[in-house]
């Protein structure tokens, strides 16, 4: 079983230290660990603390046009945005997707929100909110927000689903297979029970394996999203990364 590639990685475009290394680090990196491809995706444009800034974006790609020359490793420039708003918006615009070869998308704390309304029942909420008790409505609210926002935007890879923000998995995942779009198991954390993962696995849902490293060095490490496929079984033909390349629908217009 082969790791193809990385699709969740952070440079120091991810702010104030919260990513560490270059560009140039992290396609290294994925080269002496045997990956073909990578995606550049730093914190989106919401993130008060962490985000990439959109005057930024253009060094980035420079940035990836010459380590690809120097690794030959195929790298993708993406971002990793948040969801803002109730009604599924994330921080992307239309004219963002000029320069975006994969867009992924979670949930994510210290976030400027559409509306105080959002900040309050989106974050706070989250944030202060049991992840593993949550009431009816945050649970609603949470999976319904998910829900607008996959069928509003051309996401590619959902990620680490219910970290932070506790959601009806299944209801999410379902969508997501619906619209083509790729559930994450985290090298970092999975939150997902064994039972929510093998039902998604009998219906057909497609997942993709990710380091979300912060760090080169952490680039392709995804044992526990591995030994997790490996413990329940999980069908390698519907892990879009292993032993093979994933196709995405970026550029989608």
């Amino acid at each position: 079983m082969i790791l193809y590639g990385d699709y969740h990685t952070h440079t120091k475009y991810s702010r104030h230290g919260h990513g560490k290394g270059s560009v140039l680090e992290n396609a290294s990196s994925a080269l002496n660990k045997g990956l073909k491809q990578i995606a550049i995706t730093d914190h989106g444009f919401n993130h008060i603390y962490y985000g990439v800034r959109r005057r930024d974006m253009s060094q980035v790609k420079d940035d990836i046009l010459n380590a690809r020359e120097v690794t030959g490793v195929d790298i993708l420039l993406g971002v990793e945005a948040n969801l803002i708003s109730q009604m599924g918006d994330i921080d992307i615009k239309e004219s963002d997707f000029e320069f975006l070869d994969i867009l992924l998308m979670g949930h994510h704390t210290l976030v400027k929100t559409n509306s105080l309304d959002d900040t309050f029942k989106l974050t706070l909420a989250n944030l202060f909110g049991s992840p593993y008790a949550p009431s009816k409505e945050r649970l609603s609210r949470n999976t319904t927000s998910f829900l607008r926002a996959i069928d509003k935007y051309p996401i590619d890879i959902i990620t680490h689903l219910n970290y932070g923000a506790p959601t009806d998995t299944l209801a999410v995942a379902r969508l997501a297979k619906e619209k083509g779009v790729l559930i994450e198991l985290n090298g970092k954390r999975i939150n997902f029970t064994d039972r929510e993962l093998l039902i998604m696995a009998e219906e057909g849902v497609k997942f993709i394996v990710d380091s979300d490293a912060h760090t080169p060095q952490r680039v392709g490490e995804c044992n526990n999203a591995i030994n997790t496929i490996f413990r329940l079984g999980l069908p390698i033909s519907q892990i879009v990364n292993i032993d093979k390349l994933p196709k995405f629908s970026a550029k989608r217009g």
